[in-house]
């Protein structure tokens, strides 16, 4: 096709699905759409007319930490095995509790739950996952380094679906659902967050002596600068060779260094305040609430603002 052909028709494709005569239909539902689901098409530019379907659920994701990194340092094979051990495991443990798998990208699983008790479910998920990653495939890594990382939110999903229908003919490449709202942006973006080691730097320091005024010599009064702080107060004057320090109390100083730490070390599972609060209503006894075994965790998850809850629980069963 020429170049100018193919920019006609998308414009004219675009054109027709942006326009006002072109209706999408939404209807409302409490159980997880999959790709056959008949009350969900593409876009149909011959009647132009799609429709779509709205669930108000729950979303999980799940991912191996360091991928790259394991990529790296096994074999190919060791890796094969690892991803096909993952994702299997995973979508049984997303069985187990009515979770519907509906996206495998490389070592991410993607697990949305009915409407009717999905707080419960979504969060007893996330509590196997952790124990059959850390307890069933971590101990085939004698590093002990296959570790993952689990989110969770809740909201309102508009499921469409990708693909081409064109003069009555449906192609079949890309014929997947796509999954449009903010709870998929949060999740993903907590799992991308779970399960990090904490992160800082030595940042080094300079303690300075000052002399008292009106004590005797070696009583002195110590101070801590960051370094760049302290060189804000030195001089160095033209043709002498040495520096001075802009106060005459000085006396001398100490170079150390201390450990800031930058990025706190984050749990397993990470959760919207929302999710921690519907689990937590529907489920008052359980362990984990009783024992308050979720906590706050200060994390930058970019265009979100609300609360984040963290916690490492698992079903003591997969120790034994």
């Amino acid at each position: 096709m020429k170049m100018s052909d193919l920019r006609d028709e998308l414009n004219d494709e675009v054109a027709t699905i942006m326009s006002k005569e072109f209706s999408v239909g939404v209807i409302a539902t409490k159980y997880v759409p999959h790709s056959d689901d008949v009350a969900i098409t593409f876009p149909n530019l011959d009647d132009k007319k799609q429709s779509c379907k709205l669930i108000d659920t729950c979303i999980l994701y799940i991912d191996i930490r360091r991928s790259t990194e394991l990529n790296l340092s096994h074999r190919p094979q060791t890796v094969a095995k690892l991803y096909s051990s993952f994702v299997r495991a995973m979508t049984k443990a997303a069985r187990q509790y009515d979770g519907h798998v509906r996206g495998i990208i490389g070592d991410r699983v993607m697990v949305l739950f009915d409407t009717d008790d999905a707080f419960t479910n979504a969060m007893n998920c996330a509590f196997l996952m952790n124990s059959v990653s850390k307890y069933v495939i971590n101990k085939h890594f004698s590093a002990n380094e296959v570790t993952c990382g689990i989110g969770v939110d809740c909201g309102k999903m508009l499921v469409t679906k990708t693909g081409i229908r064109k003069n009555g003919q449906q192609r079949q490449n890309y014929k997947n659902l796509v999954w449009l709202g903010r709870p998929a942006n949060v999740a993903s973006k907590l799992t991308d967050l779970a399960n990090k080691p904490s992160d800082g730097a030595d940042l080094d320091t300079v303690r300075v002596a000052f002399q008292k005024a009106g004590l005797p010599e070696f009583n002195w009064r110590w101070v801590e600068y960051k370094s760049w702080e302290f060189i804000r107060h030195i001089d160095s004057p033209a043709l002498v060779n040495h520096i001075v320090f802009d106060n005459p109390a000085f006396r001398t100083l100490r170079l150390s260094s201390e450990y800031v730490e930058t990025r706190q070390a984050t749990p397993p599972i990470l959760v919207s305040r929302a999710v921690y609060a519907g689990f937590k209503a529907a489920n008052p006894e359980d362990s984990s609430i009783k024992g308050g075994w979720f906590k706050e965790v200060t994390v930058n998850v970019p265009g979100f603002t609300d609360k984040v809850f963290g916690c490492d629980v698992h079903f003591t069963v997969f120790k034994e």
